[in-house]
């Protein structure tokens, strides 16, 4: 604690440029009520540079997109630590494993990434099952009015739909789908019984989801057990006319198995993640009336990135009140994180 104020001393470690996308002059100014805050003004690489400065007073430390790794060596010097309050999503590739036996404490903004992914899901099966963006382009094209409709029309609530992977986005597109009615199949061996009775849905092996499903969306992390969980086999298994999506890892699917499916023109898919990103212009997914394409915006809302920085800055807040923290990350789950 500041000796002056009594207040944390708090790290902020987000570059300016990246800052705007999720701290609100509001959120800000929260921030400098609640704390006494050291840093904020150096872009990445002079933070890397002075890491070890900014964090050997610090208590907490808030970061984000643009933030450079906090190595151990950069935490050997921050004796007084306590808690990182991260305000994107992932931390696995920003903290060693060693940190939670610092008896550091971790938090991070996933579960409200996963409110954007888990709308993005809906959308993208809805558009599969409607197709009216294809509808929308033929009729600006000139296409008579019947001949805009190039696909059958299908109702959600008479689907089963597969998940594979249920954690934050999973299960909030579980409870999304289950407005609607449909059988939700899931694939997941970290699922407990209780979840699965909690959420509506049937638990059941990888290749049975697929064997079954109308609709598979993927929320798996990248781990070396899903490395290509999803290959060739699990594909050929997709009924003709199924819907596929992938918003959360290419790495957890092989694309090449991927592309020759989608080639055979049999399935439909809607894609937002590949295994090189940008995805260069000249690849085949490109090319393909199949596909709906975007570019890795599932989880970018501006709605969510500002809820993704007040969230956490209160975080902060409840931490050193000795409130309950809504966002705290087990060592368990970090080692499940993608």
């Amino acid at each position: 604690m500041d000796d002056r104020t009594g207040r944390p001393r708090v790290a902020l470690l987000i570059p300016p440029s990246r800052q705007p996308e999720v701290l609100t002059p509001e959120t800000l100014a929260h921030l400098r009520e609640v704390a006494e805050v050291v840093g904020g003004d150096q872009e990445a690489s002079a933070i890397a540079a002075t890491l070890p400065t900014l964090l050997a007073d610090a208590d907490a430390c808030l970061t984000g997109w643009g933030t450079p790794p906090l190595t151990d060596e950069a935490l050997d010097g921050a004796r007084r630590l306590r808690l990182i309050a991260h305000t994107a999503g992932s931390v696995k590739h920003l903290l060693p494993a060693s940190v939670f036996a610092r008896g550091i404490v971790v938090c991070h903004a996933a579960n409200i990434i996963a409110d954007a992914v888990a709308e993005y899901t809906l959308l993208a099966t809805l558009l599969g099952l409607r197709r009216v963006h294809e509808m929308d382009r033929a009729l600006k094209a000139g296409a008579r009015w019947r001949e805009a409709v190039s696909a059958p029309q299908g109702l959600l609530a008479r689907r089963t739909v597969g998940l594979v992977g249920m954690g934050y986005v999973g299960r909030k597109v579980a409870r999304l789908l289950g407005a609607f009615g449909p059988r939700l199949l899931v694939y997941d061996p970290y699922l407990g019984a209780d979840d699965v009775a909690a959420l509506g849905v049937e638990s059941v092996f990888l290749d049975d989801l697929f064997e079954a499903s109308e609709v598979v969306s993927v929320h798996a992390p990248t781990t070396p057990e899903t490395h290509h969980l999803i290959g060739a086999r699990q594909l050929d298994l997709l009924r003709d006319g199924a819907i596929f999506v992938n918003c959360a890892r290419a790495w957890v699917v092989d694309q090449e198995a991927l592309l020759r499916t989608l080639q055979t023109g049999r399935i439909w898919a809607a894609l937002d993640v590949f295994d090189e990103e940008p995805l260069p212009r000249e690849s085949p997914f490109r090319a393909l009336p199949n596909v709906l394409l975007t570019p890795h915006q599932a989880g970018h809302t501006r709605d969510s990135y500002q809820e993704q920085g007040r969230a956490l800055v209160a975080e902060i807040e409840r931490f050193f009140g000795g409130g309950e923290l809504q966002y705290r990350i087990s060592p368990e789950s970090f080692a499940r994180m993608a």
